[in-house]
C-alpha cells in the first residue's frame, strides 16, 4: 500500500474511534459518506457488494451512495450467493437491480471480470463485503480478482471494511500454500482462521500475491481486535445462506473441511455447521473417543460442548441425506475466547475415522483444497494421533502471524 493512504487510515481509526461509545462500530460505508466523501465526490464508480452491505440501520450502499451528492454507481459487481445472498448455486447470470436498474455482474458465473467494458468508464471500484473469517470463504478471493483486474485496468479501489465476525485475536488451523488466484474457488495463502478484516486481508495479499493495485482501505470505525460481531452493534446479516447466526460462524472454520467428506454439516437445517452426521454415525461410539483421547484431547474441547443429537436436512443444497433422519454430533459454544474449532475438527476427523474406518469418506481433490494441502487427509488416514497433525501447523501459523502484523489496521 502507498504511505499516503496507509497514513490517511491511522488518522480516521485513531482520531474518530476514540469518540464513540464501546459496542457502536460503525463500518466503512458510513465512514466514507460521512467523513471521508472526498475518496469518491466526483466519480464514477463499481460497487463490488451484496446483502451484507448496509450501515448500522439496514440500508443498502448502494442506496447510501447514489443519495450522496456527486457520486454516480455505474454498476454493481456481485459475489457468489447473488445481490441478496439467497442463492445457493453456480452460474449466476448477470442482471439487473430492480431498485435502481443499474447492472449487476455477477462474479459467479456471469460476464467474465476480464470481458466487463464497463469497468474501462469507471474512476474507482468501492469493494464492500462482509468476510466471515475463514479462508474457505470466497468473497476475499472474489475481491482479489477485482483488484487484479483493476490493477491491469488503472483503476484504484477503495475497501469499505468491516469487522471479522469472530474477533481478530486468535489464528488458528493450517496454512493455505496458493500463489495465484485465477478463479473465485481458489484459496487464499492464510490459515483456515486468519483473524484479519477484509480491508486486512487484501492489504495484505496485494503485497504477497503481487498485485500492486492502487489500495486504500477506509476503516471500520470503532472495531476493536477482541470483539466478536455481536460485540459490535451492527445487525447480523446473513453472509451467506447456510450462515444463519454468529454461532455457525464461529464453528466454520472448523467444521467446514466435513462439506469434503460424506459428513452432512447440518445444511438444510436450522443447525448449518453446528452439527455434523451421517446414517451411519454411532455417536455412542465416537464420543467416547472424542472425550477420552487424553490431556491433549480435553484440551482441545476447551470452550466447545459436544452431545449426540438427531437431525432431518430438507432440500440441503449439498444433497446429503435429503428428507432421512440421521445420527449427529451437536456443538456448542460455551467459551468461545477459548475455542479453536480447527483443533476440534482434527479431533473430529480422527474420532469419526478411528470408529469408523469403513464409513468415512473423503473428496481428496476437495478436501485437500479446503485444508491447504494433502497432509491433513493423508495423517487422519494413517491413523496419526491428533496432537501430532495439529502441531505440525505450529510453525507456518508463526510465520504467518510474523507476516500480517504489518498490515492490521486496529
Amino acid at each position: 500500500m502507498r504511505p499516503h493512504s496507509l497514513s490517511l487510515l491511522v488518522v480516521l481509526a485513531g482520531a474518530v474511534a476514540t469518540s464513540l461509545p464501546a459496542a457502536q462500530v460503525r463500518p466503512g460505508i458510513e465512514v466514507v459518506v460521512s467523513d471521508s466523501i472526498g475518496v469518491v465526490t466526483g466519480k464514477r464508480v463499481a460497487l463490488l457488494t451484496n446483502q451484507t452491505g448496509v450501515d448500522r440501520l439496514g440500508r443498502r450502499d448502494i442506496d447510501l451512495l447514489r443519495g450522496t451528492p456527486g457520486v454516480q454507481v455505474s454498476l454493481i459487481l456481485n459475489p457468489e450467493h447473488g445481490l441478496r445472498g439467497v442463492e445457493d448455486r453456480s452460474g449466476l447470470h448477470d442482471t439487473v437491480d430492480s431498485a435502481t436498474g443499474l447492472p449487476i455482474y455477477s462474479l459467479y458465473g456471469g460476464t467474465p471480470l476480464s470481458a466487463i467494458s464497463a469497468l474501462d468508464s469507471v474512476d474507482l471500484i468501492l469493494v464492500d463485503l462482509q468476510d466471515v473469517g475463514a479462508r474457505y470463504y470466497s468473497y476475499p478471493p472474489t475481491a482479489v480478482l477485482v483488484m487484479q483486474d483493476a490493477a491491469r485496468r488503472g483503476k484504484p479501489v477503495v475497501v469499505l471494511d468491516r469487522p471479522n465476525p469472530i474477533g481478530g485475536v486468535a489464528v488458528q488451523g493450517g496454512v493455505g500454500t496458493t500463489r495465484a488466484i485465477e478463479r473465485v474457488g481458489d484459496l487464499l495463502p492464510i490459515p483456515m482462521r486468519h483473524g484479519m478484516t477484509i480491508g486486512e486481508l487484501l492489504r495484505l495479499e496485494n503485497d504477497v500475491l503481487g498485485i500492486h493495485a492502487r489500495l486504500t482501505v477506509v476503516p471500520a470505525v470503532g472495531w476493536r481486535r477482541a470483539m466478536y460481531y455481536d460485540d459490535t452493534g451492527l445487525p447480523w446479516v446473513r453472509p451467506s445462506p447456510n450462515l444463519p447466526n454468529l454461532e455457525s460462524a464461529v464453528h466454520y472454520p472448523g467444521v467446514c473441511l466435513f462439506e469434503a467428506t460424506n459428513l452432512s454439516v447440518g445444511r438444510g437445517t436450522t443447525m448449518a455447521y453446528q452439527v455434523i452426521g451421517a446414517p451411519w454415525l454411532d455417536t455412542g461410539a465416537v464420543l467416547p473417543r472424542l472425550r477420552g483421547g487424553g490431556r491433549w484431547a480435553q484440551e482441545g474441547l476447551t470452550g466447545v460442548e459436544v452431545s449426540g443429537v438427531t437431525f432431518t436436512p430438507r432440500a440441503p443444497t449439498d444433497g446429503k441425506y435429503d428428507g432421512m433422519t440421521i445420527n449427529g454430533i451437536r456443538l456448542r459454544v460455551v467459551e468461545r475466547r477459548r475455542y479453536d474449532p480447527t483443533r476440534l475438527a482434527v479431533l473430529l476427523l480422527s474420532a469419526i475415522r478411528g470408529a469408523h474406518p469403513d464409513s468415512l469418506r473423503f473428496d481428496t481433490a476437495r478436501f485437500d483444497r479446503l485444508a491447504g494441502s494433502p497432509e491433513l487427509e493423508r495423517a487422519v488416514l494413517a491413523g496419526r494421533a491428533p496432537e501430532s497433525i495439529w502441531r505440525a501447523w505450529d510453525g507456518p501459523l508463526a510465520a504467518f502471524r510474523r507476516l500480517r502484523a504489518k498490515y492490521l489496521l486496529y
